[in-house]
């Protein structure tokens, strides 16, 4: 299912892929959203950044006096450029960027959109979001990190985040803090510009299972910042962070592509091993298989480009999100159980192991593919919200 795909955005298409294939930094892929491995991996992946927003490939939706391409926007490119990213595996920057840029050109000062914006469109800053924490990861509202008033205006920051994605790469953080503990808890929130580099801010790399370290803890031990870290009004945190979150919608397009992949190189595996002293593609078994994820995949294609025709129009509703997120995630976890389940002792080989399969591309997407049923709302959270919202089911 194709959305709107014209002849312009058809050669808008084509532009976009000679530019990636002709400016994308040579990064090995890997599973899901990660960091780069060391300081020069980043440097490569924050100079892309900053050739894909001086194209005008991101960060178009911004005002023209920030960057943005006016009318040259639309939401459709946005949907292009995301699904050429992912088609290519070409590195993307899981930091706070886009969020914040978005939080200040709405809400912010326009002193503060022209000290932030230029470094996030360069690839001169790198940001990272500081909202879950040990005790509120699904349950944001309920987050414990407190912003106290200072006698000169500011803010004394005391509190911890965890799972923060590049944060021990990030210049800035967008911070979520309770800044009124005696409010209800959507309501005392406020959003505000952290410093990384500030006494008190102690970032800590997680090693995960993958083994690598894409996400930290960060522990804030009163750390003071200035009155103007503040972004809008006071107390306000919580609908800046539900307005900013909103522009991430346009890139659930990548995950179809994603999935498609993972199906094509899965059905070349199927192909390359064998069962019972014949290519595994040819058992009966491994067929109804890869039909049923390809029927998934091509489903979870219809509900994608119909959510974000409903999101173009101002009709969305409030479950379209949240069915394509339990979709997806629940989708890849099957998807990479099933590859190493076909490639038998194999399976365990990791990037760099003689006999690996596919250089270890299974056993990573399998090692990873679990954090997408937490990350962004447990698939708990997401049939909370399809039942109660959707559904009008009962709590």
């Amino acid at each position: 299912m194709d959305y709107g795909m014209g002849p312009e955005l058809e050669q808008f298409r084509l532009e976009v892929r000679a530019f990636i294939e002709a400016n994308a930094p040579a990064i090995p892929p890997k599973a899901g959203v990660r960091s780069a491995e060391n300081r020069a991996e980043h440097a490569l992946i924050m100079e892309w950044m900053g050739k894909l927003y001086a194209a005008g490939y991101m960060g178009g939706d911004w005002p023209e006096q920030y960057g943005g391409r006016g009318s040259a926007y639309s939401s459709e490119r946005d949907v292009v450029v995301g699904e050429e990213l992912a088609r290519a595996r070409a590195p993307y920057f899981a930091g706070a960027g886009e969020l914040i840029s978005h939080a200040l050109i709405d809400f912010g000062t326009e002193d503060q959109c022209q000290r932030y914006l230029p470094g996030i469109r360069s690839g001169r800053d790198t940001w990272c979001q500081l909202f879950s924490e040990p005790s509120s990861g699904s349950d944001l509202a309920s987050l414990r990190t407190k912003a106290v008033r200072t006698e000169n205006g500011g803010f004394r920051i005391n509190g911890q985040k965890v799972w923060t994605t590049n944060g021990h790469w990030a210049d800035y953080g967008y911070l979520l803090a309770r800044t009124d503990p005696d409010a209800p808890k959507h309501k005392g929130i406020s959003a505000l510009v952290v410093d990384m580099t500030l006494p008190g801010v102690d970032v800590r790399p997680l090693r995960e299972m993958t083994g690598t370290s894409d996400f930290n803890e960060v522990f804030l031990d009163n750390v003071e910042l200035p009155a103007d870290a503040l972004i809008g009004e006071l107390n306000s945190g919580w609908s800046i962070a539900n307005s900013s979150l909103v522009h991430e919608r346009s890139s659930t397009a990548t995950t179809v592509v994603r999935l498609r992949q993972s199906i094509g190189a899965l059905t070349d595996l199927a192909k390359s091993v064998h069962r019972g002293g014949r290519p595994a593609i040819e058992d009966g078994a491994v067929q109804e298989t890869l039909g049923k994820f390809t029927a998934e995949v091509e489903a979870l294609s219809a509900l994608v480009y119909a959510n974000i025709s409903r999101w173009s129009r101002g009709t969305e509703r409030v479950h379209d999100a949240p069915m394509a997120k339990l979709m997806f995630s629940e989708l890849g976890v099957e998807i990479a159980r099933f590859a190493l389940e076909l490639s038998g002792e194999a399976g365990i080989l990791v990037e760099g192991d003689p006999g690996a399969v596919d250089n270890g591309r299974w056993q990573d997407e399998f090692l990873y593919a679990r954090a997408y049923t937490i990350a962004g709302g447990s698939s708990e959270i997401m049939r909370n919200i399809i039942a109660e919202r959707g559904l009008k089911l009962p709590r």
